[in-house]
């Protein structure tokens, strides 16, 4: 407690848990500060929209400080926390500064994982952040501006060949997306080629699409794939990534896909933040680099200390890992909350955490996508329909609801994708590299 008896707690990460964790403390008796190396908020399931030219990024995106404008015992800094002072409760930031807290929460969610073969990151890059879907559409829209140019038709193919490792909901939704792309939306864009002849294929370690669904709707997303042009290889692990091919092993089988598009959706692992927390902390991390959490969601033996989100490793009441989805990450927020206005108002704890699964679902393309609640499962336009909905209803400002409900509203009747602006793009062309 600081001198002048208020409750200081500092919330480091603005993304899903720290976000709906500050804002269910706008009335308890605190003083609640922000802290995240970016300045807005964003909307990560939404991010392969901006990595296909749906959507642009200000419709997924929104400034922290607007979000708690009006949350009068909330602040928000721009900072990068790089350590912390666990004896003397301080954040310690790159800039050099010492936040203070009384309760600390850590939530930096998490980053690609590329099981040790990190020198993959350059050629395939993972989807976590908004200069990661803008490269993402660098490479994919120029890849159809090259082939265009292009008079070899072995380098036309390689050009039109798209890889996406990972067939879980992200892989999904990015081939998907980039199969209608080029079957709908550039149909009749360009002249030399016939971008319809695209070819789309996810690579993936299970033995189904979307494994974390029940069988039946895991097998109709491979279906609604295979029907609008995307190839699933099923049980096969890549093996090596080269700038204009994927070598990929299915049992002892070795194949190789020429393609110099890869994208990056096969494993996540937790912020490396969580390993310095640990270690400041004198406790240890899993495999992925999540910290262990109690029911409370506090680490072990620093009851003033949260993990939450991705970082956090922790059982539900069926003795499961809670999942890295965004609706455990928000629930979680919510209760350390509580917790913490219990506490300071003298309060008896509240019941351990208990996420409440209101379901899954994913994304295929227009119209298209499975879901599940319980023991009810759906797909189709439907399916699609409900996505819709929850994913606007989930957007942190009204603002944004409206952009991304015309535009997607719009795209649906146009088949059109209004964002396609190739900026930023970071791996030099061919060209580029020839002396």
């Amino acid at each position: 407690m600081n001198s002048g008896g208020t409750h200081r707690v500092v919330v480091v990460g603005g993304g899903f848990a720290g976000l709906y964790c500050v804002r269910a403390l706008r009335r308890a008796p605190v003083e609640a500060t922000l802290i995240d190396r970016r300045n807005f908020h964003l909307f990560q399931p939404l991010l392969y929209q901006v990595a296909t030219g749906g959507l642009s990024p200000a419709n997924i995106a929104a400034p922290l400080r607007s979000i708690l404008s009006r949350q009068k015992n909330a602040r928000t800094l721009l900072a990068e926390a790089v350590g912390f002072d666990v004896p003397n409760k301080h954040v310690l930031t790159a800039d050099g500064a010492r936040i203070p807290y009384d309760s600390l929460v850590v939530a930096t969610g998490s980053t690609h994982h590329y099981f040790g073969k990190n020198e993959f990151e350059p050629l395939a890059p993972g989807l976590k952040t908004v200069e990661d879907a803008t490269e993402i559409r660098a490479r994919v829209l120029a890849a159809f501006e090259r082939a265009e140019r292009e008079t070899d038709p072995g380098a036309r193919k390689r050009l039109l060949t798209f890889v996406v490792v990972g067939g879980g909901p992200t892989g999904v939704e990015m081939a998907g997306a980039i199969s209608e792309l080029a079957r709908h939306t550039m149909r009749q864009d360009f002249r030399a080629i016939d971008p319809a002849v695209a070819r789309v294929v996810i690579v993936d370690g299970s033995e189904r699409v979307l494994s974390q669904f029940h069988e039946k709707l895991s097998r109709k997303a491979q279906e609604t794939l295979v029907s609008m042009g995307v190839e699933v290889v099923n049980g096969a692990h890549v093996t090596d990534v080269k700038p204009d091919h994927v070598i990929y092993k299915q049992g002892t089988v070795q194949s190789r896909i020429d393609a110099e598009t890869i994208v990056w959706a096969a494993g996540v692992k937790a912020s490396p933040l969580g390993k310095t927390l640990a270690d400041a902390l004198g406790v240890t991390v899993d495999k992925p680099g999540r910290v262990a959490v109690g029911p409370d969601c506090s680490v072990p033996g620093h009851p003033d200390v949260f993990v939450l989100g991705d970082m956090a490793a922790q059982t539900g009441a069926d003795g499961k890992p809670l999942p890295g989805l965004a609706p455990v990450a928000m629930q979680q927020g919510r209760y350390v909350a509580g917790v913490i206005a219990r506490r300071v108002k003298g309060e008896t704890a509240p019941r351990p955490f208990q996420y409440v699964d209101k379901g899954t679902m994913a994304t295929i393309g227009r119209g298209r996508a499975v879901a599940e609640t319980g023991f009810f499962r759906f797909s189709g336009l439907l399916a699609w329909l409900a996505w819709l909905f929850i994913h606007i209803l989930y957007l942190a400002q009204f603002q944004n609801r409206v952009l991304v409900m015309f535009q997607w509203f719009w795209n649906y009747v146009t088949k059109n994708r209004a964002a396609r602006l190739i900026t930023g793009l970071s791996r030099p062309t061919p060209a580029d590299r020839s002396p």
